[in-house]
């Protein structure tokens, strides 16, 4: 396999340079791309490159730094968080037990946030499975009975949580919460924005579930707007730990971004052994020799740099997407779905936005969507 340049990152002028400097001081090779010669200090969109036999190498270098994660010099490095929309549903719960096992692997603390809409907006809003409240007191008496609602179901919430440390069900990780005034989906990664979490860990609705709760309702078109991992479990999930993780189905896009969402996900499931279906998305045109020469060479890459898990490849066509998808699922026992998504929309690009649902938030297995 060709020792390829690869871009590990698009920066601002100033930023790229400091993320070179840092990589050519632990003596690896890196150029940048698309530098305005005249006015560098102008440019925008500056790529880092790097050989992609050293691309490991750098994400070690670089995860925890501030120039690549964009932390804060508020963010405590020490203590990174992972971010829990609830609804005080049952399946909010289901979400918790993954998010808690997460937390306690990468010594993380937990942020169940809540997010409410002010009732001055509608005459009748659906605050959760339980709460309906109907507009006919003034404002601030609206805006009070909401707001102590949502505390009280927040209260009742966590004292289930700490019942089920308490049983030892899930690990004793430390936890706060937060309530917030918003549309949920706006609320969400606005929150995450200001705060970094390494990671958000969302419930769903499981398939053949008619219902959609609040933060359920999270669309494909909300998560394109979060760059930040996110981890959704449906209420009808099998798994109870992260251990349970051993078969992963990776849709590809088939280009180098996959190389860093690839790498993020064995960061986030830090697991012993996997097996990984890489399975070719197909775009609205036939596919080319292209596509499958690059599926190929990830493959590759992946044995190489990744000897103890287990690849394979696999594709779904333009004509039987659902059923392809099927057969995967019952030739490799799936237990999390992983797509890479880039600020393109990667659910608009199964083509069908109604078929992406169906196959992504209408099953019962986990789905991580990792930003590159």
């Amino acid at each position: 396999m060709d020792d390829r340049f690869i871009t590990v990152a698009i920066h601002t002028f100033d930023r790229a340079m400091a993320l070179k400097s840092l990589l050519e001081r632990e003596g690896l090779e890196v150029m940048l791309q698309n530098v305005n010669l005249t006015n560098p200090v102008i440019a925008s969109g500056v790529r880092v490159r790097i050989h992609e036999s050293d691309l490991p190498i750098a994400l070690r270098i670089i995860e925890n730094q501030e120039i690549f994660n964009g932390c804060k010099s508020t963010c405590d490095a020490n203590q990174p968080i992972i971010l829990v929309p609830v609804d005080f549903s049952d399946y909010s719960e289901r979400a918790c037990n993954m998010a808690f096992r997460l937390a306690a692997i990468h010594n993380a603390s937990i942020v169940l946030l809540y997010s409410y809409v002010d009732p001055v907006y509608s005459n009748r809003v659906q605050l959760s499975d339980m709460l309906t409240f109907d507009s006919k007191n003034s404002d601030s008496d609206e805006r009070a009975f909401v707001e102590e609602e949502a505390r009280r179901q927040m209260k009742n919430f966590t004292d289930r949580i700490l019942d089920r440390i308490k049983a030892g069900s899930i690990p004793a990780v430390k936890f706060s919460t937060e309530i917030i005034e918003g549309i949920p989906e706006e609320s969400i990664v606005q929150y995450a924005k200001e705060h970094l979490p390494i990671l958000i860990v969302m419930g769903t609705r499981g398939a053949g579930t008619k219902e959609r709760g609040l933060v359920g309702s999270v669309t494909a078109a909300g998560l394109d707007t979060c760059r930040f991992p996110v981890f959704t479990v449906p209420d009808t999930v099998s798994i109870s730990s992260v251990s349970d993780i051993t078969d992963i189905a990776f849709f590809s896009n088939y280009d180098q971004g996959d190389i860093l969402a690839i790498d993020a996900l064995f960061r986030i499931l830090p697991v012993e052994h996997l097996n990984m279906v890489l399975v070719k998305i197909p775009g609205k045109k036939q596919s080319s020799d292209s596509d499958s020469d690059s599926l190929s060479r990830l493959g590759a890459y992946c044995r190489e740099h990744y000897p103890a898990h287990h690849f394979a490849i696999d594709t779904l066509s333009i004509s039987s997407i659902e059923d392809d998808f099927s057969r995967i699922t019952r030739d490799m026992p799936v237990k999390l779905i992983a797509v890479p998504n880039k600020k393109k929309n990667i659910f608009a690009r199964l083509f069908n936005p109604g078929i992406a649902h169906r196959i992504l938030f209408h099953s019962d297995i986990p789905m991580i969507v990792i930003p590159i």
